[in-house]
């Protein structure tokens, strides 16, 4: 004789299925994007899934300096293609019609027309006009803390002195 117990799921207990998530790893991610131009460094997090970035007035992410074209880039998130969940944004080249800008762009020292943002990664749009790109991820793990997360170390140029003795 069978009984069905009222926890049971896919050949696994409800106790299985609580162990199993208690120690999946949860990942939150955030797109970073700094902006150094003639006035000064601004910051946003991206989270829509198109940004307009130029001089024109009516870019989401505008820059100021005359060497920047009215539509410069354009950022699009697109979905990762692997087993991992959430996105990506890849820089374009030029408007959201395909124009592209005067001066293009030079992504981490290159000339590329396009390119899928990694971590850390520096595009120029003309002097002094420059954006880094941050994908922060957040890992939490029930009971455990990375202990990467925290691992700042601070040097004083005085202490490097002090250590030689």
């Amino acid at each position: 004789m069978v009984i069905n117990h009222p926890y049971t799921y896919s050949g696994s207990t409800h106790k299985d299925t609580i162990n199993e998530t208690a120690m999946a790893t949860e990942v939150n991610e955030s797109h970073l994007l700094i902006i150094e131009d003639d006035q000064g460094r601004k910051e946003f997090i991206l989270e829509r899934p198109v940004y307009s970035i130029g001089r024109d007035r009516d870019c989401d992410i505008r820059l100021f300096s005359q060497f920047v074209s009215r539509r410069h880039a354009t950022l699009v998130r697109l979905p990762r293609d692997d087993q991992e969940s959430g996105y990506y944004y890849r820089i374009v080249d030029g408007d959201a019609k395909g124009k592209p800008s005067s001066n293009g762009l030079l992504i981490n020292g290159r000339r590329i027309p396009a390119h899928d943002m990694k971590n850390e990664d520096e595009v120029v749009f003309g002097p002094q006009v420059r954006a880094i790109y941050y994908l922060l991820k957040d890992s939490q793990q029930t009971g455990q803390t990375d202990s990467t997360e925290y691992d700042i170390t601070l040097i004083n140029p005085g202490m490097a002195e002090d250590m030689e003795e």
